[in-house]
């Protein structure tokens, strides 16, 4: 996250008094939102953990937690820190943890590595200005080989001056060295005046098919595909499906919703919308988990899940701009309102990955909110059932 976005943070976590407009349900329309599907999936709180602000573990300040993903091989999670190496170097964290149907009972981290480049360095604070800082959001574990694939945004600079960095999903071995790269789709990069808008690139991540697929998703939409949402319309972000290779299978349009409050007028942030997580279903790769992140000045956050599939969607990876096209978005349903799930709070929720099949039958899923490393957010560790 940006400077600018934990400034928003923190505002919002003292603002959390806020007006929720319902979702609303509409005819599909050119870069507006599709009409929700039948639901099928449901979801109850299970538990929650805060962890302490700043925690020290192993030299390290435990925070941003912007990624989570479960570890086969070892039975334990895996966390990403956002910090772009500004406090230590990024770095994950693996950790044990003790969810069942009573709830979230601990959290215990286990290790910290970091993240290193192919020739042995960690990475660099963007403060150096070399080009080789990174921005890590998304981590999962191959379910093949358990090694780590993590998505960093890079940056696109606000000013001139600083290097353009681009986003990328990167491979490393389970104690941080490198191992190789994923290439992304031509539309995912960075140009003058085309690719992901600013802290809006490659925010989502998930293994499908049995780890023979990768899909990633971009936070907003692309600058040549049209507005950010506003208090009227909702965008389209794009959704990839891909070998492990690197070779496009599909990319289709998923529908982003509107703002659902008017921002303060005295604050100087706009709304700050997108997608910071999704997961695919293990039976079905065409099927997915999509984490909406809204957060408004004056109003907080606004969390919400949904189940979308690719199914009947136009593939657009041959389509320069969706903006006044008529393509089929992916079709979603909501699963739940963060706000009406009993939390103790509701903040900047951007990992989920998951958890173990509890006694009923349910699923359970594991999800994690960024603190930006500000006192006035939470770490908080989440819990759901989903059936």
């Amino acid at each position: 996250m940006s400077a600018s976005l934990i400034y928003r943070a923190c505002a919002a976590a003292l603002l959390m008094t806020s007006t929720l407009a319902p979702t609303a349900t509409a005819v599909p329309q050119p870069g507006g939102p599709a009409a929700e599907s039948g639901g099928t999936v449901q979801a109850r709180l299970l538990g929650e953990k805060i962890l302490p602000h700043k925690l020290d573990f192993q030299d390290t300040t435990v925070g941003g937690l912007s990624g989570v993903d479960r570890d086969r091989c070892t039975g334990e999670y895996v966390f990403i820190s956002d910090d772009r190496s500004s406090l230590q170097p990024a770095r994950f964290y693996t950790a044990k943890l003790d969810v069942d149907a009573d709830g979230v009972h601990s959290v215990g981290f286990t290790g910290t590595r970091p993240f290193r480049q192919a020739d042995g360095a960690v990475y660099p604070s963007p403060a150096v200005g070399d080009g080789k800082a990174v921005d890590p959001e998304e981590i999962r574990v191959d379910p093949r080989d358990c090694r780590y694939w993590w998505g960093q945004e890079g940056d696109r600079p606000a000013v001139a001056g600083p290097p353009l960095i681009q986003p990328s999903v990167e491979i490393s071995d389970p104690d941080g060295a490198h191992r190789g790269r994923l290439r992304l789709p031509e539309n995912y990069m960075y140009t003058a005046e085309r690719g992901p808008r600013r802290n809006q690139a490659v925010e989502a991540l998930t293994f499908g098919a049995r780890g023979r697929m990768v899909t990633s998703a971009v936070e907003g939409p692309l600058l040549q595909d049209g507005p950010v949402p506003d208090l009227t319309h909702g965008a389209l972000v794009r959704v990839t499906q891909q070998t492990r290779g690197g070779r496009v299978l599909g990319q289709f349009a998923y529908p982003i919703e509107k703002i659902f409050a008017e921002s303060d007028p005295d604050s100087p942030w706009g709304p700050d919308t997108g997608v910071p997580s999704l997961l695919a279903f293990p039976d079905d790769p065409d099927r997915y988990l999509v984490l909406e992140r809204t957060w408004v000045a004056g109003s907080g956050y606004k969390i919400r899940l949904y189940e979308a599939t690719t199914r009947g969607a136009t593939d657009v990876r041959a389509v320069d701009s969706l903006a006044g096209q008529h393509v089929a978005p992916m079709r979603k349903t909501l699963v739940a309102d963060f706000h009406t799930l009993g939390l103790s709070t509701v903040d900047n929720t951007e990992g989920m990955t998951w958890g173990p099949v509890l006694p009923s039958g349910e699923r359970s899923l594991i999800l994690v909110s960024d603190d930006n490393f500000s006192k006035e957010a939470v770490t908080q560790i989440v819990a759901l059932a989903l059936r």
